[in-house]
C-alpha cells in the first residue's frame, strides 16, 4: 500500500520538486495550492486551497482526515516581500504570516495529533537561511524563523509517540520566486558554492527525512546552505 503524504505549495517550486520526488519514491500524494496542479501522475491528488482562508484550511483537514492520517506533512507554500525599516508593509507581513505560519499550525493541529494516536509521522517544514536575520528581509525571516520553533516545540510533545518534525532551510534556491518583481530591490547572493540552491536538492533531504533511516532525527533544521552558514 502507498503511503500518503500531503505537501503544501505543490504546483511551483520547491514544493513542486518535493511532490515530485516522493512520487518517484512510491508516496501518494495530496498537493495543495492556489494555481491549478502541474504535475500530471496518477498518484497524485490536487486539492486547490487557498491558505489565506481559514475556512478552506478546515475543510482540507477534515476532508484528508476522513481518508486517513497521511503519514507525511511537507508544509513548502510560502511567499517572500521584502522591505528596509521605514518600509514595512503591514498587509505583507500578515500575507507571510498567515502562509507560513497560521496555515501550519491550522494543518498541524489537525494532522499531527492524528499521527500520534497512529503511532508515527513524519512532518517537514520548508524554511530559510535567512531566518537568522538579514537586512530588508526582517518580516520574513520572523515568519521562517517562527518555523523552527514550532518544529522544536511540537517535536518535544510527540516524539514518544514516532512522529518527527523537522525543518529544512535552503538558501537561495533556484525557483520562480526569484524573479517575483516583488523582490527585485534585493537580489540573491550566491553561497559560497557559487551557485544557486537546485529544488532537487531540498527534496532529497526532505525524503531522507520521510525515511525510516531517520527516525531518530527531530526538532532539527537541517540548512542546505551551500556554505553560507560556514562564516556564522
Amino acid at each position: 500500500m502507498m503511503q500518503h503524504a500531503l505537501v503544501t505549495g505543490s504546483s511551483s517550486g520547491i514544493g513542486k520538486a518535493i511532490a515530485e520526488r516522493l512520487l518517484a519514491d512510491g508516496w501518494r500524494v495530496t498537493g495543495i495550492d492556489m494555481a491549478p496542479a502541474s504535475i500530471k501522475n496518477k498518484a497524485f491528488i490536487p486539492v486547490v486551497g487557498d491558505l489565506l482562508e481559514a475556512d478552506a484550511i478546515e475543510n482540507i483537514a477534515n476532508d484528508l482526515l476522513k481518508e486517513g492520517t497521511p503519514a507525511a506533512f511537507i508544509h513548502a507554500a510560502g511567499v517572500l516581500r521584502v522591505a528596509p525599516l521605514g518600509s514595512l508593509d503591514h498587509a505583507q507581513t500578515s500575507a507571510m504570516w498567515q502562509i507560513h505560519v497560521d496555515a501550519l499550525c491550522r494543518l498541524a493541529n489537525r494532522i499531527v495529533p492524528a499521527m500520534a494516536r497512529a503511532g508515527h509521522g513524519r512532518m517537514v517544514l520548508i524554511g530559510s537561511r535567512v531566518a537568522r536575520g538579514m537586512a530588508g528581509r526582517s518580516q520574513y525571516a520572523a515568519t521562517k524563523a517562527a518555523l523552527i520553533a514550532l518544529a522544536r516545540s511540537w517535536a518535544a510533545e510527540v516524539v514518544a509517540q514516532g512522529v518527527t518534525i523537522n525543518v529544512v532551510s535552503p538558501a537561495a534556491t533556484a525557483t520562480a520566486m526569484l524573479q517575483d518583481p516583488a523582490r527585485q530591490s534585493a537580489a540573491p547572493k550566491l553561497p559560497p558554492l557559487g551557485r544557486l540552491i537546485q529544488p532537487a536538492e531540498v527534496a532529497a533531504a526532505v525524503a531522507f527525512l520521510l525515511s525510516d533511516d531517520a527516525a531518530a532525527i527531530t526538532g532539527q533544521d537541517l540548512q542546505i546552505c551551500g556554505g553560507a552558514s560556514l562564516a556564522s
